[in-house]
């Protein structure tokens, strides 16, 4: 691992092959992301002797611009007697924090696309059709059927809506059209 790696052992003695398993993990997650520091600290958190022994195994990462915590308290949740499991459950916990700063840092964030808007400019009631101006200045032929929940007759001159955009036979068209700002009870 080339990022330098820090652990502790805390109440507990300290064990080359727990520190082993804990080094593979740390080199793992060098692929998410890069990291500029690792500290791993090991606890036993309980010694009961009817109840078994608890651990806990905290992860810091340094990583460019944030540090990642994973400091997790898994209550009496027995499958952590096993030292383990609480180390693969805690360096999983620190992949998903890596993975997702990843993505934030590159921007790889899922970004939702606002539909097309725009005022309504014409409206023929009698012919079932009108246009609607977009903000830049393009204007966009609908018909009556596609105004969604039967709104076309409330439609006005300057009325804002939504629309989907596809190409018809003589231009562009809006189907789906939805006024804006408009709350509907459906009962």
């Amino acid at each position: 691992m080339q990022t330098p790696l820090q652990i502790t052992f805390r109440d507990m003695e300290p064990s080359d092959a727990v520190e082993a398993a804990v080094r593979e993990k740390a080199e793992k997650l060098e692929q998410f992301a890069e990291i500029m520091g690792c500290r791993v600290v090991v606890q036993m958190i309980n010694k009961h002797q009817k109840k078994g022994t608890l651990y806990q195994v905290s992860i810091d990462l340094t990583v460019p611009g944030e540090e990642l915590v994973v400091s997790r308290d898994h209550g009496i949740d027995h499958s952590h007697e096993d030292i383990y499991v609480s180390i693969r459950d805690s360096f999983d916990a620190a992949r998903r924090q890596l993975q997702d700063y990843h993505r934030i840092s590159h921007q790889k964030v899922k970004a939702h696309e606002v539909p097309p808007h725009g005022r309504v400019a014409e409206i023929f009631p009698d012919e079932g059709y009108g246009r609607i101006e977009t903000p830049d200045g393009r204007s966009i032929y609908f018909h009556q059927n596609s105004v969604l929940n039967d709104e076309f007759p409330q439609l006005e001159i300057g009325s804002e809506v939504r629309f989907s955009e596809e190409q018809g036979d003589e231009g562009p068209q809006a189907s789906t059209v939805q006024r804006v700002g408009q709350h509907h009870v459906v009962g």
